[in-house]
């Protein structure tokens, strides 16, 4: 704190001559500017630098600005004029002056919509009715011009101010809230003089828990403050500042409670004599006598007690007497009053505007009915039609459907018949090999013992058995592969499954392979997977993934095989996808490619965000860029007709979605 204290006197030093210098300055730019915005402008800069040292000058530059204003249609400037007035009534203790010209800056800055007026004027009722002890309101109004002030990004000093009335009303959670939010938004800020106001309420607080000491501490630091930003101003102005008057009245309050007794008469004395120098601030002379009513109380001094007593009840009455009270509730009554009536005129205004559109959405609604009337027999006829397309699209669907999936049906069982064909010519090539192996024993054991070969014997045995041992394995096999392919062709569950990736890429791989290889003897499509051996099993359901998979390797091989056909002319869709390079040259205009290898990839890979990546690739002549935005539209293929029912891609990108 000492650091912060130091870099901030040497701060508020040259602010302090700047001070000085822009008050001049501003007084020659009132001999130079024109009646117009710029003069408005200066002339409220300059009131508002009077207000805590000349507050006569205050009133009357304050009132030029305001005439000025209102003479050229300046709103903004009126504004601001109007606030600063009722700035300054409030310091003199003219309630009813300051009260009306805060609510009737409001109303101005509400039918002009300018936020960081509203949020001016609530700022200033909010603090008025501080003053009056109506801590409801005045907590009311400040909160609703933090809100403003913070989308308008303005500088009221609302936070301190919320603070304070949190304060006197008891409420000290939302007090301390505020005065460290203000301390903190203070401290960062580039205001001459923006500590000296946190510090003094993080002192109030602390006398509510009897912290006196912690409490004299900010008191002491946050006139320290002030004294420093305003030094050399006041000693120019020969005035010592209200601020002295305010603070020691703190003091003596800190005094009193710690029964200290002369030392609270001392400040409270000392507050009168700091105010006089001012100008009589009404609330400070009463804050100071009360002090002084209760410290020669407690000293038993009760002509003095008495005489301050008296004192208090006439500052009180100056400021919070019958008549100004019945002033200020006055105004506030018309005030609320206009709102009613602008209310009640605001609402007929929206009666009558609901009853005219009203009638004009009935004229409409006749005029709607007629037309509808008339469209009604063309809409059945047409709802008819309708009708009857859509349930022959409905059948044709329905067809399509059953077609893709018997086409998915087909590739499977052509693939299975491979799997199994494979270990059956093995059963039948060893139990062919094992009959003559068997047909040879026999003539051998037939033979005169002398003449048999034991040893031949022997090794034909043992053949047999390795053979038989052959014809199980494969056997075998072919039981799993049927097993596995009724596993897969189950009715889904729709329910889902830790399943192995790999093993399901692998496993339909082999199968699209081998479909394909069932319908073209000719097909000489390689195959190369990369898949990830560190990868988990996730839950899927593996029926409806393998038929995704399945769909996209059967595409893969089939744009691979169209392509090693090598007879699409450059001009068809497929030849379009190709480099320039492919696409000259062979016999009548067709593509010659002999170092092509058609090939399909399939990856599995666990990306960095630990999701599950399966890649299907093929260097077949891809998709053309027009195209790209329908491939999973229902229906929309590039296959000739008879090939393909476009549902396959459709299909497939609606069971990933739905994982």
């Amino acid at each position: 704190m000492k650091q912060i204290l130091t870099i901030l006197f040497f701060s508020f030093m040259c602010n302090g001559y700047a001070q000085v210098n822009k008050i001049d300055s501003l007084k020659h730019q009132l001999t130079v500017v024109k009646q117009d915005t710029s003069r408005v402008m200066v002339l409220i800069e300059l009131s508002s630098l009077y207000r805590s040292t000349y507050p006569d000058s205050c009133l009357m530059i304050a009132e030029q600005a305001l005439n000025l204003a209102r003479k050229i249609n300046f709103t903004d400037g009126e504004l601001r004029a109007m606030r600063l007035l009722g700035l300054a009534y409030r310091d003199r203790g003219n309630y009813t002056q300051a009260f009306s010209l805060a609510l009737k800056g409001l109303r101005l800055a509400k039918i002009h919509q300018s936020p960081s007026g509203i949020a001016r004027f609530h700022h200033l009722l909010g603090i008025c009715y501080t003053d009056f002890k109506d801590y409801k309101n005045a907590i009311s109004n400040l909160q609703t011009a933090k809100t403003i002030e913070e989308k308008a990004k303005l500088e009221l000093n609302t936070l301190s101010d919320l603070a304070y009335a949190y304060t006197l009303n008891n409420q000290i959670d939302s007090a301390s809230f505020y005065a460290a939010l203000s301390y903190q938004d203070e401290l960062n800020s580039k205001s001459d003089f923006a500590l000296f106001t946190p510090l003094r309420n993080l002192g109030r607080i602390q006398m509510v828990f009897d912290n006196y000491d912690k409490a004299l501490d900010y008191y002491w630091k946050s006139y320290e403050v002030y004294e420093k930003s305003y030094e050399v101003r006041n000693k120019q102005t020969n005035n010592e500042g209200g601020y002295k008057s305010y603070i020691y009245n703190l003091v003596g309050e800190v005094y009193l409670k710690m029964n200290k007794i002369d030392s609270c008469i001392f400040y409270a004395v000392e507050s009168l004599n700091s105010n006089k120098a001012l100008f009589q601030l009404g609330f400070r002379k009463i804050e100071s006598y009360g002090l002084l009513a209760e410290a020669y109380k407690q000293k038993k001094d009760f002509k003095k007690a008495f005489e301050n007593l008296e004192l208090l009840n006439s500052a009180r009455e100056n400021l919070y007497g019958a008549s100004n009270i019945q002033a200020v509730q006055t105004l506030l009554a018309q005030d609320q009053e206009q709102q009613n009536q602008s209310e009640i005129d605001k609402i007929a205004y929206q009666s009558q505007l609901k009853q005219l559109a009203l009638l004009v959405g009935l004229i409409v609604t006749l005029l709607i009915g007629f037309i509808l009337y008339r469209n009604n027999k063309k809409e059945k006829k047409a709802k008819a039609i309708i009708e009857k397309t859509l349930a022959e699209l409905k059948s044709t669907q329905a067809q399509l459907i059953q077609s893709e999936k018997m086409a998915s049906l087909g590739e499977l069982t052509a693939g299975i018949a491979h799997e199994i064909q494979n270990p059956l010519n093995f059963v039948n090539n060893f139990s062919e090999v094992s009959n003559e192996l068997i047909s040879e024993l026999k003539v051998e054991s037939l033979k005169v013992e002398s003449e048999r070969d034991k040893g031949l014997e022997h090794e034909l045995l043992n053949d047999i058995a390795q053979n038989l041992e052959k014809i199980n394995h494969h056997g075998k096999r072919a039981s799993d592969i049927v097993k596995g392919m009724l596993e897969h062709s189950r009715k889904s569950t729709g329910e889902k499954e830790l399943t192995d990736i790999n093993a399901l890429c692998d496993e339909y791989l082999r199968l699209a392979y081998h479909g394909l290889k069932a319908k073209n003897k000719d097909n000489n499509a390689t195959m190369e997977t990369h898949f990830d051996p560190n990868l988990p099993k996730i839950e899927v359901i593996p029926q409806d993934i393998g038929r995704v998979l399945l769909n996209l390797i059967s595409n893969a091989f089939y744009a691979v095989n169209e392509r090693s056909k090598n007879a699409e002319r450059a001009d068809s869709p497929l030849g379009a996808g190709l480099p320039a390079s492919k696409q000259a040259g062979g016999k009548d205009g067709k593509k010659t490619e002999p170092d092509y290898i058609p090939t399909v990839f399939v990856t599995t890979q666990l990306t960095t965000n630990s999701q599950l990546l399966i890649a299907i690739k093929d260097n077949g002549s891809g998709i053309p860029d027009a195209i790209k935005d329908k491939i999973f539209q229902p229906f929309f293929t590039t296959k000739p007709t008879g090939q393909g029912t476009g549902l396959g891609l459709s299909l497939a990108y609606d069971i990933v979605k739905a994982h």
